[in-house]
């Protein structure tokens, strides 16, 4: 299979022979879902298509908030979920699997994975993402973008960059220093572009420190090629384009979907006119060119086994999912009857809501699963609750009460109903909803032998927990996942999910919060580098579960913790030994974790920080002894006045671990003077939350927030919504959107997610998304009316 780099020649052969309009027509889209096809020089159209955990392909009607009919395919775990197996050769696999379904479909990119770092556990798409922290993050997107373009199936690696909350996506500027950008939120991009070269690269629709994402030339150019040396194609967030000509002069390609021929028209017009380089139009024309002949060249469209990918996507949720707490509970042994206690038995929470949306082509049920397992006499059910609103209803908990009193044990299947957590909008707060609270507490009362299953998309508070002797999280467990469940809670696979994240005591502990979706137009990121378990665990900050826990029906030994080579100035890394024994009684794998850790620091260093990691599989008795290789960037930081890594010289620890607390040997190496470039770093205190002189010192300086008024281009629907014109704008939005949507799909959530992600929608996009309806004349009479200036307004009306 060939990468559309390896058509670089032919493609700048071909497109010198195009005219300026042929050229500006290719860097945007036909549809919503297809590129513009050349006829005339045998470029063909190709169809893109989402899908983080499973092909999302739609026909006719589209739409990208996964609210209209899309193709049967296999819905894998989600990547919260698939990140929780710490097992890059699954991921793989899932990735090998949802590329040939692409295949199948006709389908060139498909537009994943994301690798958003979890910066807060409320954004409300951290489902969608792998991990907080960027290493992880950054090794769990290879595997997947390997797997994926084994099949020729390109991939989109994205929101590139920053792109951290729902709340405002598409016009919120995020303020970073350039320390924490480099260590935190660009890591995981560059993993996956040095390691996997994707295909694509998708822009996200803020701005970062000032600049829309779209026409950041340090983003696009200078970090993406320059610096990682990315050989694919950038291409919008749907409906990202701020101004198109400046953002294909900063290194942007591809405009999706298709702007009606008015960005194309546009760049067609400033060429002609000299105003535009048409270097950079024949640059970008040449990539997407390179991107159509790679895909007419990979094209091998075969059946898929649909059975082998649920196989599969049942081991996926196995291994991803994480137990939490277990007092000797399970697994279950000789179990006479079991009572499935809520909604989620009966409608299981598999995937998140959005566009990542996949139409199941199968859907085993819990309540299924534990009756073909059990025999349905020996298993009963209560709902509990409602699947989408979970309202008040105590009848449901007496109910659920009376089942778990007359069961031997008691599984509630809990979690996050979808109308709390989804695309387009963030929780507010890390509790479940108040009747599923009650549920659990209720029923860990009526029965002792009570195990709780959660089915949700990112950390809760469990206020509950010392009541109940057992807690499995599943994640959002896909198609399969029932099965997978009961393959579990029987014992018939011992546990060896890790958390990719960390589950907080309460949602003030986490730094974050204090500048987050705080400001329409603007956040901060004054934490830096305390995100997550780099917070907790420097400043002595108590968690409900730390990042990287994870239980076993199992007990793993950890000894003789070796330093085979020290630092090799010639090849400047260090190799590492530890032998893992399993002490227990049944096979089960365990993840080995290790962090570093700078015990003389200059710069401000997170307490530890995760370098390596490796799973292996034990049986009973058995042994296995692990290296790991750890190289020059495993012990640098971001070094401002260097604009590059760089080492401190001194005393490091190697921290071999089970999770990011459970430390269980430790190792000390030294890096001598010379491993590192002359440099001063200043000498930083620890801090929490960072003032105005401490961003600055790290390169950057907090300006003012945007004003919402005057309106212009970039305003949105939801601001406007308070002025006449404005609401009769708005709600003419949001009818389009229903008729798109249908009747079929009036759930809750979807008409959530329709309403606050079509009010996010800057009136920019609209005019874009309007297919040329919205003309430049009629969206200038627009936005002079909205501002009452109405003498610009009939002097614009009157005007040619």
């Amino acid at each position: 299979m060939k990468h559309p780099y390896d058509f670089e020649s032919a493609a700048t052969t071909l497109v010198a022979r195009m005219s300026v309009d042929e050229k500006t027509s290719l860097m945007s889209g036909s549809t919503f879902w297809h590129l513009q096809p050349l006829a005339q020089y045998e470029l063909p159209q190709i169809m893109v298509s989402d899908g983080p955990h499973g092909l999302r392909k739609q026909g006719n009607q589209a739409d990208h908030m996964g609210l209209t009919a899309s193709v049967p395919a296999t819905c894998f775990p989600t990547a919260v979920t698939l990140a929780s197996s710490w097992n890059r050769e699954l991921i793989h696999q899932v990735g090998a699997a949802i590329g040939a379904e692409c295949q199948a479909e006709g389908v060139s990119v498909l537009l994943a994975p994301g690798v958003n770092i979890k910066r807060s556990p409320l954004c409300g798409r951290n489902f969608e993402y792998y991990s907080e922290d960027p290493y992880m993050a950054g090794e769990m997107a290879t595997a997947f973008v390997q797997g994926v373009q084994s099949t020729g199936t390109g991939t989109s690696l994205k929101h590139f960059a920053v792109n951290n909350q729902e709340a405002q996506r598409m016009v919120v500027d995020t303020l970073v220093d350039r320390r924490t950008l480099f260590e935190i939120y660009l890591p995981a991009f560059e993993a996956a572009v040095t390691q996997a070269q994707p295909w694509t690269v998708m822009c996200a629709y803020n701005r970062f420190n000032g600049i829309y994402c779209s026409e950041h030339e340090e983003l696009l150019s200078g970090i993406l090629r320059d610096r990682w040396g990315f050989k694919g194609l950038v291409v919008t967030d749907w409906g990202a384009v701020n101004d198109r000509p400046r953002g294909i002069a900063a290194g942007l390609e591809l405009e999706m979907p298709s702007s009606g021929g008015v960005n194309d028209r546009l760049v067609a017009a400033q060429v002609k006119d000299g105003a535009f380089d048409e270097a950079h139009l024949d640059r970008a024309a040449s990539r997407v060119t390179q991107l159509i002949m790679a895909s007419k060249n990979n094209a091998a469209p075969a059946e898929v086994d649909f059975d082998a990918h649920h196989a599969l996507a049942r081991r996926a949720a196995a291994e991803g999912a994480v137990l939490l707490k277990n007092t000797g509970l399970l697994p279950l042994k000789a179990v006479a009857s079991v009572a499935l206690i809520g909604a989620f038995a009966d409608t299981p929470r598999f995937q998140g809501a959005g566009s990542s949306q996949v139409n199941a082509a199968k859907l085993d049920r819990p309540l299924d699963a534990f009756a073909e397992r059990l025999g349905a006499d020996n298993v009963t059910y209560a709902k509990g609750f409602d699947a989408e609103l979970a309202e008040a209803d105590a009848a449901l908990i007496d109910e659920a009460v009376a089942a778990a009193k007359a069961a031997n044990v008691a599984i509630i299947m809990a979690g996050l109903p979808p109308l709390f957590e989804a695309e387009g909008f963030d929780r507010t707060h890390l509790r479940q909803p108040e009747q599923i609270e009650k549920l659990i507490s209720a029923v860990a009362d009526a029965n002792e032998n009570c195990v709780v299953v959660l089915s949700n998309g990112a950390p809760i508070e469990m206020p509950w927990l010392d009541a109940v002797p057992a807690v499995l999280e599943i994640y959002l467990a896909g198609q399969a996942g029932a099965h997978a469940l009961v393959d579990l809670v029987l014992g018939d696979v011992s546990p060896s999910g890790k958390l990719a994240e960390s589950f907080p005591m309460a949602l003030a502990d986490c730094p974050a919060q204090e500048n987050f979706a705080t400001h329409k137009r603007q956040l901060v990121y004054r934490e830096g580098l305390n995100i997550g378990y780099r917070y907790f665990t420097s400043h002595d900050v108590p968690m409900l579960f730390p990042f990287g826990h994870g239980l076993s029906y199992t007990q793993f030994g950890y000894s003789d913790a070796k330093l085979l080579t020290d630092w090799d100035a010639a090849i400047e890394t260090v190799e590492l030994a530890i032998t893992v024994s399993n002490t227990g009684d049944c096979a089960g794998a365990e993840v080995v974790q290790l962090y570093v850790r700078d015990v003389e620091a200059t710069a401000y260093r997170p307490d530890r920080e995760l370098k390596a990691f490796q799973k292996l599989m034990l049986q009973p008795g058995e042994a296995q002894t692990l290296t790991f290789t750890l190289d020059k960037r495993a012990f640098a930081y971001f070094d401002v006045t260097l604009d590059d890594f760089n080492i401190d010289p001194g005393e490091f620890e190697i921290l071999f671990a089970a999770s990011s607390t459970d430390i269980r040997e430790t190792l000390r190496v030294t890096l001598p003077d010379g491993s590192g470039r002359n440099s001063q770093p200043p000498r930083e205190a620890p801090y929490v939350i960072m003032q105005d002189a401490q961003l600055a010192a790290l390169g950057l300086k907090v300006t003012p927030p945007e004003s919402i008024k005057p309106y212009h281009a970039n305003t949105t629907l939801a601001d406007i919504r308070g002025h006449w014109l404005g609401k009769r704008v708005a709600n003419a939005a949001l009818e389009m959107a229903a008729k798109t949507m249908g009747k079929r799909q009036e759930t809750p959530v979807a008409m959530k997610m329709r309403e606050e992600m079509i009010m996010s929608l800057r009136l920019k996009t609209v005019q874009i998304m309007s297919g040329g309806a919205l003309t430049p004349k009629r969206f200038d009479l627009l936005l002079h009316a909205l501002n009452n200036r109405w003498l610009r307004f009939l002097a614009r009306l009157f005007k040619g």
